[in-house]
């Protein structure tokens, strides 16, 4: 154990938790990007206590690289300012361990601060956290709870390059067949499902629920409500990266790009909203046959910027491949009572657990941001008492417009928004928006093997 007095410097959680790891030697500091990719520093355990006192400094560029990790310029981070650094300070409470490490460490999330002292607005967390403002002024709280889809593969891919699903452990076959719910699939892959639990487990990560999914290898693990929406997001990051660590740490892959395989499932991140008031009443409370008023303007608000938000629910170019019909996949802003064919679903549940199931977003986007355009659609609609259209009964696919969003389309979306400005800050909007905009046009500019097998010789 370590020596109490080591860390007296520390928040008192933070503090207990180093405790708990015995002999720790390591401690990752994390700074999530507007990606939702982790970048940061290693350090060894005895400069920890600095790291607390001063912060430790970090290019700002980082809050905003492209998914390659290369300084996007058009953001105005990197050159123009002659890409300064910021201190970066520990997140209090956010200290755990790195159960899958070979020697003992610790993890520990890190904030940005802007060049005053005050928090850099471009952090995902700040984001959020400027969302979550707006419902302690009208004496809130959001319950948050985040469902993570994803893909299991062989660290190897075949000899095409492309991803392949594990072989059986008895038969050295690999699963070609959807059995969605079927726990043989649990069952066969327990050494991977047993080792994300008790890393969980070690690291407070409260995770409940595992299910095989809609697709050969593919799988969801549910994470608890919380009445935290931030610490939501944090759980939703730190399970995400323990369950990509315990799939290498088993020469396997797991993935969270949003549609690996033509034909099968994409890979979902569904958030589950309620919404409490001052004395701990759920404001959705209510049935299909009398749903609550602020259910209702809660979905009008959805509705309402579903299309300037998507940019934040499907933020690469992969992402907007799994829109298809008839994959469990949302086309547009439709809702329902107990319908997995909407966008917007109530699941089923007694009165006081009546939440909103948002469903557009792909397991491959930031939750922090993802959490922030549904509360703040949620917070709008609430505001201006918005009033969603009908509910959808049956197929959704059958009875409402097809659309197949773009990534182009998208873009200019989200950089027009009045809402994403006023909710997560008009330098927010500039940066991400010009993100988005460079990782397009370096990615459209690829020549890939299709532009060779369809134009090579026939043009």
């Amino acid at each position: 154990m370590a020596n109490p007095s080591a860390v007296s410097s520390l928040p008192s959680e933070d503090a207990h938790a180093l405790q708990q790891i015995t002999g720790c030697e390591l401690v990752d500091l994390l700074l999530p990007d507007t990606n939702g990719l982790l970048r940061g520093k290693r350090i060894t355990r005895e400069a920890l206590e600095k790291v607390y006192a001063d912060g430790i400094c970090l290019p700002m560029s980082l809050i905003a690289t492209d998914i390659t990790g290369n300084t996007v310029e058009e953001t105005g981070l990197g050159y123009d300012i002659g890409d300064e650094d910021r201190i970066c300070r520990p997140v209090p409470g956010s200290l755990r361990s790195v159960p899958w490490a070979p020697r003992p460490m610790a993890q520990l999330l890190l904030s940005m601060e802007d060049g005053n002292g005050g928090t850099f607005e471009v952090n995902p967390r700040a984001v959020l956290q400027q969302v979550l403002a707006g419902f302690r002024q009208l004496g809130l709280t959001p319950v948050v709870a985040v469902e993570l889809e994803f893909y299991l593969f062989d660290a190897v891919p075949d000899p095409q390059g492309r991803p392949q699903t594990p072989r059986h452990p008895q038969t050295g076959l690999r699963s070609d067949s959807t059995q969605v719910y079927y726990l043989q699939e649990l069952d066969d892959n327990r050494e991977f499902t047993d080792a994300v639990d008790a890393a969980c487990r070690l690291q407070r990560i409260p995770a409940d629920t595992a299910v095989a999914e809609y697709a050969p290898g593919q799988f969801e693990i549910n994470l608890k409500h919380r009445n935290d929406a931030l610490a939501a997001c944090d759980d939703a990051l730190f399970l995400k990266r323990t369950i990509k660590a315990i799939a290498q740490q088993q020469s396997k892959l797991a993935s969270f790009m949003a549609k690996p395989f033509t034909g099968q499932a994409g890979s979902g991140l569904h958030l589950h909203v309620s919404l409490l008031d001052h004395q701990g009443r759920n404001l959705f409370a209510g049935s299909a046959e009398a749903p609550a008023p602020a259910l209702l303007n809660a979905l009008g608000g959805l509705q309402r910027v579903a299309a300037e938000s998507l940019l934040l629910f499907a933020p690469h170019a992969n992402s907007y491949r799994r829109f298809v019909p008839n994959a469990f996949v949302p086309l547009n802003d439709s809702w329902g009572f107990n319908n997995r064919t909407v966008a917007l679903r109530i699941p089923h549940s007694d009165a006081r657990n009546t939440r909103i199931e948002h469903r557009i977003s792909g397991a491959d986007a930031n939750p922090y941001l993802v959490a922030a355009a549904v509360l703040g659609g949620i917070l709008d609609g609430l505001e201006q008492r918005l009033e969603p259209g009908p509910a959808t009964v049956g197929n959704a696919y059958a009875q409402s417009e097809f659309r197949s969003p773009l990534w182009q389309e998208a873009i200019a979306a989200f950089s027009a928004s009045e809402f994403v400005a006023r909710r997560m800050g008009e330098r927010f909007r500039h940066i991400y928006g010009q993100q988005k905009r460079r990782e397009m046009q370096d990615f459209q500019a690829q020549v890939n093997d299709l532009d060779y097998a369809w134009y090579l010789r026939t043009v």
